[in-house]
C-alpha cells in the first residue's frame, strides 16, 4: 500500500509538471516532452481511475488528448492532477456508457463508429506516450475554417448548424448529441445523420492532407 507521504509527494510532483509544462508554447517540442513525461508518471503510478469496460481504452485516450489541448484548465487550488484526470476520464466513461445503452435500444452504432474513427488515430497511448498533434490541428482547422467550406455546409433549412459548429462541438470533449439536439431544437437523428455524411468526409480529407492515413 502506497504511503501518504508518497501519494502527497506525487500530487506535488505532477503539478509541478503540469506548470512547467503550461509555461511553454502550445506546440512547442518542450511543453509536448512535459505534456509525455506527465503521462508517463501518472500510468506508472497506477492511481488512475480503472474500469473493466470494453470502452475504458478509447474514453482514457479521449482524456489524454484532453489533458495534452488543455493542461491549463487544471487548478491546483481545487484537487489534485490525479482527481481532475479522474474525473475527465468519468466524463468520458459516462460518455460510452450513454452511446452504448442508447446503441442497444435503437440498434443505432453511428455515434460509436464517429469515436473509434477520431480515436483510432491513437494506437496504446500507455506504451507510447508522445501524443501526436492532430487535435490540436483539428482544433486550428475547424475554427478558421480557410475555405469556408465548413461554414457554408448547413442542415438543410437550418444555416445555424453547420459543419463547422457540429465538428467543434463533437472535438474532444465531445457535447453528446442529445444537448445538441437541444440546443438547437432538432430531431434526435438529425445532427448524427448530418455529421456522419457531410463532416466525417471532411474530417477525413483533412487529415489525410495533413498526412495522417487513418482518421
Amino acid at each position: 500500500m502506497i504511503k501518504m507521504h508518497t501519494v502527497h509527494d506525487l500530487n506535488q510532483q505532477l503539478s509541478q509538471l503540469v506548470a512547467e509544462a503550461c509555461s511553454y508554447p502550445a506546440r512547442s517540442l518542450m511543453r509536448r516532452q512535459k505534456l509525455s513525461e506527465i503521462v508517463r508518471v501518472v500510468m506508472k503510478s497506477g492511481k488512475l481511475w480503472k474500469e473493466n469496460t470494453p470502452y475504458y481504452n478509447d474514453a482514457l485516450q479521449q482524456t489524454w488528448l484532453y489533458f495534452c489541448r488543455n493542461p491549463e484548465q487544471y487548478n491546483p487550488e481545487r484537487c489534485s492532477v490525479i482527481t481532475w484526470l479522474d474525473n475527465c476520464l468519468k466524463w468520458r466513461l459516462q460518455d460510452f456508457r450513454t452511446w452504448e445503452a442508447k446503441n442497444q435500444a435503437k440498434n443505432v452504432s453511428s455515434s460509436t463508429l464517429e469515436i473509434e474513427e477520431i480515436t483510432n488515430t491513437i494506437e496504446n497511448l500507455p506504451a507510447n506516450p508522445e501524443i501526436p498533434p492532430i487535435l490540436e490541428e483539428t482544433y486550428q482547422w475547424a475554427t478558421t475554417d480557410p475555405d469556408g467550406e465548413l461554414a457554408s455546409t448547413h442542415v438543410k433549412g437550418r444555416p445555424e448548424v453547420t459543419c463547422q459548429i457540429l465538428i467543434l462541438r463533437r472535438l474532444p470533449p465531445e457535447t453528446p448529441w442529445k444537448n445538441i439536439a437541444q440546443e438547437f431544437n432538432l430531431p434526435p437523428s438529425t445532427a448524427p445523420n448530418f455529421y456522419k455524411r457531410e463532416c466525417l468526409p471532411r474530417l477525413r480529407n483533412f487529415a489525410l492532407k495533413q498526412g495522417y492515413h487513418e482518421f
